[in-house]
């Protein structure tokens, strides 16, 4: 409902409302990645490790050795 709402706000012909939806839209967009996101970053846990990096390798084991005999 807001969306049409919006689009009757919007004057003109079809044309200007279909160019002018287009840069709300990349400037909502812009908004988001220019400044939001960024803002809200350093908030997110997306970088909080809970795993210890180091608990995924395998111990180094060697093969045993295998001597000829002659």
């Amino acid at each position: 409902m807001i969306y049409a709402a919006i689009w009757r706000a919007l004057p003109g012909p079809l044309a200007v409302r279909v160019l002018l939806a287009a840069v709300l839209v990349l400037a909502a967009v812009a908004f988001c990645f220019l400044w939001l996101f960024p803002r809200i970053a350093p908030l997110m846990p997306f970088n909080d490790n809970t795993v210890d990096p180091s608990a995924g390798r395998p111990p180094s084991v060697h093969a045993p050795r295998i001597e000829a005999h002659p």
